[in-house]
C-alpha cells in the first residue's frame, strides 16, 4: 500500500500524475473520477474529497436510473453525494502509467453515511462486531474464465461462441495453466504490486477456467481488494487483447464461477472460532439459518441461481460438513485457522455485501445463541437439508417476508436492495431470450 507522503513523493518526482478516487456500486463495479495528483493532495491536505451523482446507486446494469429508490430520484433532482477518500486504501496501480488510486466511502454533504452504499454496508456490520469484542476476517477465492477473444470481439460476437484460452478442463494442470502463464503472472504480480498479498494461482474446473487466491484480511480490506482485482484483471486483459468473465454462469453447459467466501472472528489477537468454540458454532448456525433470507445480497443477479446445479461443485443446500464440498458452507482448517467457507456465492457477487450478509447473519447467531445441527456426511446434494433459493425471484419473496433481515442490515438498507433485485427480474422478464426462439420459432 501506499502512505500520504509516499504519495506526495511520487507527485513531486512525477512518479505519480494521477489518482483514480473510486467507490464500489450495487453491482460490484468500481465508479469515480481520475484527479490530477497535485489537486487530489491539495484536497486531501484541506480536508476535502470529491463529489459524485448518487444516481450512481440507483442505476441498472446499463446505467439507466431506476425509478422506487428513497436516497435518489428525479424527483429528488439527482444530486450529488461526496466521495470521502480512505486513505489508509491509497496504492499504486502498476498496470497504468503514473497512476494511483484511493477507495472512497460515500457520505450525505453533511458528512453522514449513504446507508446502501455497498462499503457502508460491510462497515456497520464491522463496527457491530467490534462492538461485541471481535475483528472479522474475511478471504474470497474468485475464479473467472479466461476467453482468446477482446471485449469488442466478444461484444461483436453478442457473447455466442467464444473461445476459452484452453480447450480443456484444466483443474490443477500445471501444463494446460503453463499455456496462460504470461498473463496469469502479469496479474499475479501486479496485483502484489499494487498491495495484494498473492497465494497462488491455479486451473480450475471448466476449460479456460482460473482462480487466483489472496490472503485473508481485515473484512473491509478484503473486500477492497476485491473489487480492485477484479476491475484490474479486466484491464490487464484488456490490454493483452483478451478477455475474463466473472459471470456465474456464462453458458448453461460450462461450469459457473464461484466466489467462495472465508470468514472468521478473532478476539484480542486470538482466534476465536479455536477448539470449535460456542462462538464458532452460533456464528456458523447464524448464517446457516438467514443466508437464504439474504440470498439477494449473496445471489444478486438472474444469472446467479443459474449456477446452482447438482454435481456441478456449487451448493444447492445451506448443509454444513467437515472438508465436504457437497455443501454450502464447508468447515475447513484447525486450531487458529479454523473458518467456514461459504460456497455459495458466485462470481458475480458484490463482496462488501455478500460479506455484509454472512458476517451479519453470523453476529445474529452468536448474540441470540442460535443452536448448530448435526454436520452432513455424505452428499448433501441428495440430502433432506434446506434448498438455498434456486431463482431470484424466490429470494426477492424470502427478503420481502424477513424480518430478521431488517433487523441485521437495516430497513434502509434491504428495502434498497428490494428495488434492486426486482428490477433485475423485471428487465430479465420483458427479453425474448435464444432459449425461446430456439424452441419455439419453427416448431411452436
Amino acid at each position: 500500500m501506499l502512505t500520504v507522503d509516499e504519495l506526495r513523493a511520487d507527485v513531486e518526482a512525477g512518479a505519480v500524475d494521477t489518482v483514480i478516487a473510486a467507490f464500489t456500486d450495487m453491482q460490484g463495479r468500481l465508479m469515480g473520477k481520475r484527479l490530477d495528483g497535485e489537486f487530489f493532495l491539495d484536497q486531501l491536505d484541506h480536508g476535502h474529497g470529491t463529489e459524485g451523482c448518487n444516481y450512481l446507486l440507483a442505476l441498472e446494469m446499463e446505467m439507466d436510473p431506476v425509478p422506487g429508490y428513497a436516497i435518489a430520484s428525479w424527483e429528488r433532482g439527482y444530486g450529488d453525494f461526496a466521495l470521502r477518500p480512505d486513505a489508509g486504501t491509497l496504492r499504486r496501480i502498476p498496470w497504468h502509467e503514473a497512476t494511483a488510486m484511493v477507495q472512497c466511502d460515500v457520505e450525505w454533504l453533511d458528512g453522514s453515511p449513504v446507508a446502501p452504499s455497498p462499503r457502508q454496508v460491510l462497515k456497520a456490520q464491522v463496527e457491530k462486531a467490534r462492538a461485541l469484542g471481535y475483528e472479522p476476517m474475511f478471504g474470497s477465492e474468485l475464479e473467472f474464465y479466461l476467453l482468446r477473444e477482446t471485449y469488442a470481439e466478444a461484444h461483436a460476437k453478442r457473447y455466442e461462441d467464444l473461445t476459452p484460452s484452453v480447450p480443456y478442463i484444466l483443474d490443477y494442470h500445471v501444463l494446460a495453466s503453463s499455456y496462460d502463464e504470461p498473463f496469469l503472472r502479469e496479474v499475479r504480480t501486479s496485483m502484489k504490486a499494487a498491495g495484494m498479498a498473492v497465494e497462488s494461482s491455479k486451473g480450475e474446473a471448466w476449460p479456460g477456467q482460473h482462480e487466483i487466491n489472496f490472503r485473508f484480511a481485515d473484512a473491509i480490506k478484503a473486500a477492497d481488494d476485491h473489487v480492485v482485482y477484479k476491475t484490474g484483471i479486466k484491464e490487464l486483459a484488456h490490454r493483452r487483447g483478451c478477455s475474463v468473465t466473472f459471470m456465474a454462469k456464462p453458458r448453461h453447459d460450462w461450469i459457473g464461477s464461484s466466489c467462495h467466501i472465508h470468514s472468521s472472528l478473532w478476539r484480542d489477537g486470538k482466534a476465536a472460532f479455536a477448539g470449535e468454540s460456542d462462538v464458532f458454532k452460533h456464528y456458523l448456525a447464524g448464517q446457516i439459518a438467514y443466508a437464504a433470507d439474504l440470498a439477494v445480497f449473496i445471489a444478486p443477479t438472474i444469472n446467479s441461481y443459474k449456477r446452482f446445479a447438482a454435481g456441478s461443485w456449487a451448493p444447492t443446500t445451506l448443509a454444513w460438513g467437515y472438508d465436504n464440498r457437497t455443501c454450502g458452507f464447508r468447515i475447513v482448517g484447525s486450531g487458529a485457522s479454523l473458518r467456514a467457507e461459504s460456497r455459495i456465492p458466485g462470481a458475480d457477487a458484490n463482496p462488501y455485501l455478500a460479506f455484509s450478509a454472512l458476517l451479519g447473519a453470523g453476529l445474529y447467531g452468536i448474540e441470540n445463541e442460535l443452536p448448530l445441527g448435526p454436520a452432513l456426511e455424505g452428499n448433501a446434494y441428495v440430502s433432506e437439508a434446506e434448498r438455498f433459493p434456486h431463482a431470484l425471484r424466490e429470494a426477492i419473496a424470502r427478503l420481502e417476508q424477513s424480518t430478521v433481515a431488517r433487523e441485521i442490515l437495516g430497513a434502509d438498507v434491504v428495502e434498497h436492495y428490494l428495488n434492486y433485485a426486482r428490477t433485475e427480474q423485471e428487465l430479465f422478464d420483458k427479453v425474448v431470450t435464444g432459449y425461446e426462439r430456439e424452441r419455439m420459432f419453427e416448431r411452436g
